[in-house]
């Protein structure tokens, strides 16, 4: 299992007329949790696309829980737990930093594409390669 754990602060433009982060907000704050999930194990998403690589969205859900207002600090949790599978699903926590309350709850499923074709393809052995220490049986 691979786990992330990623800060961001509410900005005034994420909120609605009701003064709460905006529910489709939370979508790019997932974003921000995989981009840094990958980063942080040596995959930026330009590298995955300079091999040719992309990795569209296919699916996501989201719970939401309580509302983050303008200036909340939150800490976006990104977890993946299978990364051999032909689909890559993170799943997200994103909690009120400070109180840990959780604000939302939620997931995003991607397959791998080929960026000349856009086709699916299996995970490049590159992508395994680079996170499959985390799966490794340490007896």
């Amino acid at each position: 299992m691979i786990i992330s754990k990623t800060n961001l602060r509410v900005r005034y433009a994420d909120t609605d007329k009701m003064q709460f982060v905006y529910n489709g907000k939370y979508l790019e704050y997932f974003e921000v949790g995989r981009t840094e999930l990958l980063r942080n194990n040596g995959l930026p998403y330009s590298e995955i696309e300079k091999k040719g690589y992309q990795l569209p969205l296919i699916e996501a859900g989201v719970k939401y829980f309580k509302p983050a207002v303008y200036d909340d600090l939150l800490e976006i949790e990104a977890v993946v737990k299978d990364i051999f599978s032909a689909r890559l699903t993170i799943e997200y926590t994103i909690r009120r930093s400070g109180t840990g309350e959780i604000i939302t709850q939620g997931f995003t499923t991607h397959m791998f594409i080929t960026t000349d074709s856009k086709k699916a393809v299996r995970p490049p052995k590159f992508y395994v390669d680079a996170l499959k220490h985390h799966f490794e049986n340490k007896d």
